[in-house]
C-alpha cells in the first residue's frame, strides 16, 4: 500500500523543516541533562555530540533507510545515562559511553538478524507500554526537581521544595507550550524555553551569554569512550537495559508513526523497517563514539509527515537544519535548567499516556506493568523496571496456570533478567 499522499519535493522540504522545529529542543535539553552537576561532562562537548549525532544519523535515515524519520539522543535514556549509570552507580562517563557503544553493537546484531522478530514478539505489549510510562514519570520527576518543586528529604525521601521564581517559570512555560500545542504549532517547546530564558535574563535570575556563537567542541567528549572498561560483568545490566529500551522505543516509533501516516506495505507492516532499525542501532553505538547518550528515531517525525514528508528527502532536510546548531553552545549554555522543566514534564506526559491501554484488570499482566511503571522513577533506573517486569510476568503466568502461553524467548528474557538482578546486587 502506498502512502496516503504522494511524495513531492515541496512536501518533503516543508515536512523536514517542521520535524526539525518539533525536536530542536533536544539541542538544549540533552546537554543540560548529561552535563548535570557531578557527571564530569561538559555542556559544549555534549551539545556538539548531540548535533553531530542528530545530523549524521538523520542523514543516514534519509539516504539508507529512505524514511522521513529524524534521529537524535532519546529522552529517557539520557536521564538513565546521567542519573543512574554515572551519578547513582558512580560509573565514569567514558566507561558509560563505552556501555552505550556495546549496547549499539548488540542492537545492530539484533536488527540485522531474525532475532529482532523473536524478541519483538516475545515482549508483552503491557511491559512495552509500562516502560514508556515509567520513563515518562522519570522525566517528569527530573523536570519538577529542576524547577525546585521537589527536593530530597532524609525522612520522607522526597518533599515539596521551595516555591520561588523557578516554580513560576515552570508554570509560565507550561502555559505557553500547552497553548501552542493546542494550535498544532511545531514551535511549542522552543517557544516555552525561549520565553522563560528571556524572562530569567531580563529579571536577573540568569546571566545572558557574553557571546552567542563559538566553534564546535570536539575536544571534551568526542571519541573519549572507554570500550574496554565497559566490558565488566557488573555493567551488563545497564548495557542490556539500553538495548531493550532502544528496541522498544524504535519499534514503537516506527510501527506507530508508520501506521498513523500510511507508510506501510500491503501487509500493513512499516516500510523499510529493517533498514530503519539498523540506522537506530548505528545511532546508539555512534552516540558512544561522539560522546552522548543513545540515539533513536523521534516520534515527533509525525509532525513533519503530516506536513507532507513522505521520503528520505525530508530527513536530509532535517539533518541540514541541525548543522547551524553546532555553533550555538554559549547561547544554549546560558539557558537555565528550569527553562527546560516544562518540556520535560510535557514529554513525560506524552510518554505516560501509553499506560491507558494496559489491561490492569488481569493481575498477571497488570502487576508486572504496574511494578515496571513504579520502579523506574522510584529507583531512577529503567533497568530495574524492565528486569523486574520480565521476571514477574513469567512467574505470575506460571502461578495462574498460563505458562504454556509464554513464548520460549520470554522464558529466556526472564532467566536473563533474574541473572542480571542478582549480578547487579
Amino acid at each position: 500500500m502506498q502512502p496516503n499522499h504522494p511524495a513531492t519535493f515541496a512536501g518533503d522540504t516543508v515536512g523536514g523543516i517542521t520535524t526539525f522545529f518539533t525536536m530542536a529542543y533536544i539541542v538544549v535539553v540533552n546537554p543540560g541533562i548529561l552535563a548535570s552537576q557531578g557527571t564530569g561532562m561538559t555542556f559544549s562537548g555534549v551539545l556538539t555530540a548531540t548535533v553531530v549525532l542528530a545530523c549524521a544519523m538523520t542523514l543516514l535515515m534519509g539516504l539508507y533507510a529512505r524514511l522521513p524519520f529524524a534521529v537524535a539522543p532519546g529522552m529517557g535514556l539520557n536521564a538513565f545515562f546521567a542519573f543512574t549509570i554515572v551519578l547513582q552507580q558512580q560509573v565514569p562517563w567514558p566507561v558509560a559511553l563505552g556501555i552505550v557503544f556495546w549496547a549499539g553493537v548488540l542492537f545492530l546484531i539484533v536488527s540485522a538478524t531474525p532475532l529482532r522478530e523473536q524478541i519483538a514478539l516475545a515482549i508483552p505489549a503491557g511491559l512495552r507500554l509500562a516502560t514508556a510510562g515509567g520513563i515518562g514519570l522519570l522525566l517528569t520527576l527530573i523536570g519538577l526537581r529542576n524547577a525546585g518543586l521537589i527536593e530530597s528529604d532524609p525522612a520522607t525521601l522526597l518533599r515539596l521544595g521551595t516555591l520561588d521564581h523557578r516554580a513560576a517559570f515552570l508554570l509560565a512555560g507550561l502555559l505557553i507550550a500547552v497553548a501552542l500545542m493546542r494550535r498544532q504549532s511545531p514551535l511549542a517547546f522552543l517557544a516555552a524555553i525561549f520565553a522563560v530564558t528571556m524572562a530569567a535574563w531580563t529579571l536577573g535570575y540568569a546571566t545572558p551569554p557574553e557571546r552567542l556563537v563559538s566553534p564546535p567542541d570536539f575536544s571534551s567528549v568526542f571519541l573519549k569512550l572507554d570500550m574496554l572498561g565497559a566490558l565488566r560483568l557488573s555493567l551488563v545490566p545497564a548495557m542490556v537495559t539500553i538495548l531493550f529500551t532502544d528496541l522498544f522505543d524504535s519499534l514503537s516509533t516506527f510501527i506507530g508513526v508508520a501506521s498513523a501516516s500510511g507508510l506501510v506495505d500491503r501487509d500493513g507492516n512499516p516500510i523499510n523497517l529493517r533498514r530503519g532499525l539498523i540506522v537506530d542501532a548505528c545511532a546508539t553505538f555512534g552516540a558512544g563514539l561522539v560522546g552522548t547518550s543513545p540515539g533513536t528515531a523521534y516520534v515527533e517525525s509525525i509532525a513533519g509527515i503530516r506536513m507532507g514528508a513522505r521520503t528520505g528527502r525530508a530527513s536530509i532536510v532535517t539533518a541540514l537544519c541541525f548543522l547551524p546548531c553546532l555553533f550555538v553552545a554559549p547561547l544554549a549554555a546560558a539557558v537555565p535548567g528550569y527553562a527546560t522543566a516544562a518540556v520535560l514534564v510535557l514529554v513525560g506526559l506524552t510518554m505516560f499516556q501509553t499506560v491507558t491501554t494496559i489491561d490492569f484488570t488481569s493481575l498477571e499482566d497488570g502487576l508486572p506493568a504496574f511494578v515496571t511503571i513504579v520502579l523506574i522513577p522510584l529507583t531512577l533506573s529503567i533497568s530495574q523496571g524492565i528486569l523486574w517486569g520480565f521476571l514477574l510476568h513469567a512467574l505470575l503466568y506460571v502461578v495462574v496456570g498460563r505458562a504454556r502461553e509464554l513464548r520460549p524467548a520470554l522464558w529466556i528474557l526472564a532467566a536473563v533478567s533474574a541473572g542480571l538482578l542478582v549480578l547487579g546486587h
